[in-house]
């Protein structure tokens, strides 16, 4: 009874971590490095399902999914009341929490470093690949800890979209909702348990990487020191060298 709602969460979870990983990462660059006309409104957007009911974000997936839209009509795919369609309500409530500490976190990173590479030869790519995401991946790390914790505990728009029925849609945030509706108090502390317990891991995680952040700064700032002696130690042997051709 605890195990099937336990692996279809993690199969949810782990799907849903895949889609917040892959575009919530690629919309937090996107947003940090672009800056174009209605951004704050796009920005707005992204946001809302942090601050909309769980119902309503659910009712919004109803219409995307559910008859008469274009993933059913145009391309007969049907994912009501389907794990899938859980694992896409988990993505959806939790995706701003990466985009946001992405953003924060490209945004964040040294201008100086960037531009030289920049001088260097890398391309916008290596920039960052080799240099933004180095840099910033304690919180982008964070910001994924915090998304797949918010999905792990998706309630209300999993309902909505998946239903709850057992050994199909029925995740545990769900099945500890039946177990107390059927009174069957034992077996809702385990799942209150063992939720808990993968949510404090996954926070002490983030935290974790949290502490880290003044050690990243202060090697950081070690790096700025170093750069500045290379660039004036560069300056001064090209005046050296400029002038020993002088006096030839």
């Amino acid at each position: 009874m605890i195990w099937q709602p336990f692996i279809l969460s993690l199969q949810v979870t782990i799907v849903a971590s895949i889609l917040i990983l892959v575009f919530g990462l690629s919309i937090g660059i996107l947003l940090a490095r672009k800056q174009f006309s209605g951004q704050i409104i796009v920005s707005t957007l992204l946001n809302l399902p942090l601050v909309l009911p769980p119902s309503v974000v659910g009712y919004f997936l109803l219409l995307v999914l559910g008859r008469g839209s274009p993933i059913k009509e145009w391309f007969g795919i049907d994912l009501l009341f389907t794990w899938q369609a859980g694992a896409i309500a988990s993505a959806i409530v939790a995706f701003p929490l990466m985009v946001e500490s992405t953003r924060a976190a490209i945004a964040n990173v040294d201008p100086e470093l960037e531009a030289a590479a920049r001088t260097l030869g890398s391309t916008e790519l290596e920039v960052l690949w080799r240099i933004a995401i180095p840099v910033a991946y304690r919180g982008i790390l964070a910001g994924f800890g915090l998304s797949v914790a918010r999905g792990l505990g998706e309630f209300g728009a999993t309902l909505m979209v998946a239903g709850s029925i057992p050994g199909r849609t029925q995740t545990l945030p769900l099945a500890i909702y039946d177990a107390v509706q059927m009174q069957r108090y034992e077996l809702a502390n385990i799942m209150v348990l063992i939720m808990s317990a993968i949510a404090f891991a996954l926070l002490w995680w983030v935290r974790y990487l949290e502490s880290q952040q003044p050690q990243s700064q202060q090697q950081h700032k070690k790096l700025q020191a170093f750069n500045a002696t290379h660039r004036r130690y560069s300056k001064a042997t090209s005046q050296l060298f400029s002038s020993s051709r002088f006096y030839r």
